[in-house]
């Protein structure tokens, strides 16, 4: 018997910790070396700023997913708010910046496997691409639970890596790069060693680190209690941030000068080894590529979700609206996973630029994703306001916040226009918008002429 509705087997603890998996992932864990290499110490405002912009995106998307029973997605909300047109380009977009992600994610695998084996970065990357593909094809519940115990070693690890830092704050240790003192956030050239342009071109990075929170928002189709479940996993967002973010980055840059950290390796492996704890930064590594694994099995769950309700909403290919026995749309799934494996192939082409190359072209979708989430929240507000004044989540200081985290996201795309490093990818992204419009068009024009024909 066919399948056509996906099961809400995710319970509340699946969903809190989804949120979680969604949220600490590559970014964090490899491509804050990058930003601290930019921006030193004042990346902890970065991460702050950026933090606090996405809480408020996401109260927007958690108002709007509560507003109506009928939503499964923000591609639902787009439409219904946007038109078909802008559905179209953005269930498409997002999905395009899930694979851009996961990619991310595939090419961080093969960085973390090498700390133990000379091995060529792309042989790790298709291992686990394999291996998540076959949880990801049986129940979602079993991906619940993946997520689950993936999410929670991150967790631990990162709570466990504070108590050290403050244990070796209070001892005075030495490293082999000084004594850990809160002093090295301001010694090695300032807060701002490398001024506000510095600073600012640490905002592309920051931005990557965050992609993957709305995912409590695709997952909303798949939980059990949404009134409920929804709203608890987005307000415990800002303590998060403050703790396994800010809270983290701090104990990094007190325990080894930023100057000491590097861009090509993840800081948290790299503060081990400073520390003189081999044994400790071999663990860390472990976490650091679960965490890898964790975040590409988010982008796995979260792009067949996505050409799931794309075929079902007939924006794309009925055959990717089709379920198996297991309530998974499996056909979905293959197709991302083989796009996903572009990845590893750029990890084999050019190993130093591949990941770089694809965070930003993520985080440039990603950005794109949320400015739509903000204007159907204003569209909400000035249109259905029985609606808003119903809500019993409501986004707080609208509709000015809405407005100053879009004019934060357009000052951030200026940034990566001017940046030497990210200019090519900016520049390049357009291409899938015009190949989007384009589609649709002459998906319209078809429409249009089978009526007339018929």
């Amino acid at each position: 018997m066919a399948q056509h509705e996906l099961k809400r087997g995710l319970s509340n603890r699946h969903v809190q910790l989804i949120a979680i998996g969604g949220t600490i992932g590559t970014g964090l864990f490899l491509g804050s070396g990058k930003a601290i290499q930019l921006a030193g110490p004042s990346i902890i405002f970065a991460y702050l700023i950026v933090g606090l912009a996405i809480f408020f995106v996401m109260r927007a998307l958690g108002e709007l997913l509560l507003s109506k029973a009928g939503y499964q997605s923000f591609t639902d909300i787009a439409e219904d708010y946007l038109g078909p047109r802008a559905a179209f380009v953005t269930g498409w977009t997002y999905w395009f910046c899930w694979i851009m992600t996961a990619m991310a994610d595939v090419i961080a695998v093969g960085v973390y496997v090498q700390y133990w084996f000379d091995i060529p970065q792309w042989i790790p990357a298709i291992i686990c691409l394999i291996i998540l593909l076959g949880f990801n094809l049986l129940t979602v519940k079993l991906f619940g639970e993946l997520e689950f115990w993936f999410a929670l070693i991150k967790v631990i690890t990162i709570l466990a890596l504070i108590g050290i830092g403050i244990i070796l704050l209070v001892m005075g240790f030495k490293t082999d790069a000084g004594t850990v003192t809160v002093q090295n956030l301001w010694e090695h050239g300032g807060l701002f060693p490398n001024g506000i342009s510095g600073f600012l071109l640490s905002f592309q990075m920051v931005v990557f680190a965050y992609v993957g929170v709305e995912l409590v928002g695709v997952s909303a189709a798949e939980t059990s209690n949404p009134e409920k479940n929804i709203p608890s996993a987005i307000n415990k967002i800002p303590l998060r941030i403050l703790l396994f973010y800010v809270g983290a980055l701090v104990i990094l840059l007190c325990v080894n000068p930023w100057t000491e950290l590097s861009a090509a390796e993840s800081p948290f492996v790299k503060t081990f080894s400073l520390v003189g704890i081999p044994i400790a930064a071999g663990i860390i590594n472990f976490v650091v590529l679960t965490s890898a694994a964790s975040a590409c099995n988010s982008g796995m769950f979260s792009t067949s979700r996505i050409l799931f309700n794309l075929g079902k909403n007939d924006q794309a290919p009925l055959h990717f609206a089709k379920l198996n026995k297991n309530h998974v749309p499996s056909n979905a799934l293959w197709i991302s996973v083989l796009v996903l494996s572009v990845g590893a192939l750029l990890s084999k082409l050019i190993p130093e630029q591949a990941f770089g190359i694809v965070t930003t072209i993520s985080a440039i979708c990603f950005i794109w994703v949320w400015g739509v989430i903000l204007i159907c929240h204003l569209r909400y507000k000035k249109t259905r306001p029985q609606l808003q004044a119903k809500s019993k989540f409501k986004a707080p200081f609208t509709p000015f916040i809405n407005y100053a985290v879009l004019t934060l996201f357009a000052m951030i795309l200026i940034i990566m226009l001017v940046a030497e490093e990210t200019r090519p990818a900016l520049l390049l992204t357009p291409i899938w918008f015009i190949l989007l419009f384009t589609l649709y068009s002459n998906r319209r024009k078809k429409e249009k002429n089978i009526k007339l024909s018929a």
